[in-house]
């Protein structure tokens, strides 16, 4: 078999821990006839023994050596390899009509934030992701308001979904070791936004600006939007840092802050 020489510009970090795998697998707690996606699937490492469990997993992959690889091991009719960078792939096109994709991956490291945001744009067909990622990125993910990791990535996400730190996973189950520690994350899309924003984009503009200045007041670094009376009318301190402010907060700020086009 042809051996494949890792590519820093994919991020590439290979896992080959099997006893993670298995357990990453027992997480997911696959049921017959969910419809699976695998993002990055590599070498194969956690798609072979998805196959153990399940009749057909797709795949999106970009790296044409490791392509080639999975077409040699896996027949067709159980592995559907999307040949795309999955930074533009369109998810939706795989749920099936009576239930939700399920998503799955060790994600490399240089495109995981995009990727989530990504996949949180298309998140009506998705019903669960479940990612290794950097350890660090899943400790923002899944941050609590007043901790130091929460801020601009805990918001956004947890505005789409709820987020659980499920493990911890040590540098050296994978090959070859990344420099950083890593974990795996669930994300599930709220059914329902329990908070929704009438304007997403501003939210968003919001919360990016409110983390600029993160150690002072939160008046300071959103006096160009929104203005002390504002803060009254949705009854939150002015005075508190962006990172003491909840989801809720961040959201009741948008929708009172909103541009008006009345005319």
């Amino acid at each position: 078999m042809t051996e494949h020489r890792t590519r820093k510009r994919f991020g590439q970090h290979f896992l080959h821990d099997r006893n993670l795998i298995d357990r990453m697998i027992r997480t997911l707690g696959l049921q017959d006839g969910d419809t699976l996606v695998e993002i990055g699937p590599g070498r194969g490492a956690l798609t072979h023994p998805l196959l153990e469990e399940i009749p057909h997993l797709h795949v999106v992959e970009l790296d044409r050596d490791l392509i080639a690889l999975l077409r040699q091991e896996v027949s067709a009719d159980r592995l559907t390899i999307h040949e795309s960078d999955a930074l533009k792939f369109d998810f939706r096109t795989l749920k099936p009509a009576d239930r939700p994709l399920r998503v799955v991956g060790n994600l490399p490291y240089n495109i995981s934030t995009p990727l989530i945001f990504h996949l949180l744009e298309q998140a009506d067909a998705i019903g669960d992701m479940t990612f290794m990622l950097q350890k660090e990125v899943v400790e923002r993910l899944t941050a609590s308001p007043g901790t130091r990791n929460w801020g601009r990535l805990s918001i956004m996400v947890q505005y789409f979904c709820q987020a659980d730190y499920l493990f911890f996973v040590p540098p050296g189950a994978f090959s070859p070791p990344p420099k950083v520690d890593s974990a795996v994350v669930r994300l599930i899309p709220h059914a329902t936004l329990p908070h929704p924003a009438e304007d997403e984009a501003h939210l968003r503009r919001l919360v990016a600006q409110a983390f600029t200045q993160r150690r002072k007041a939160i008046r300071n670094s959103l006096k160009s939007m929104i203005n002390l009376e504002q803060f009254e009318q949705a009854g939150i301190d002015a005075g508190l840092r962006p990172d003491q402010l909840s989801v809720a907060d961040y959201v009741a700020l948008a929708n009172i802050s909103q541009p008006r086009n009345d005319a």
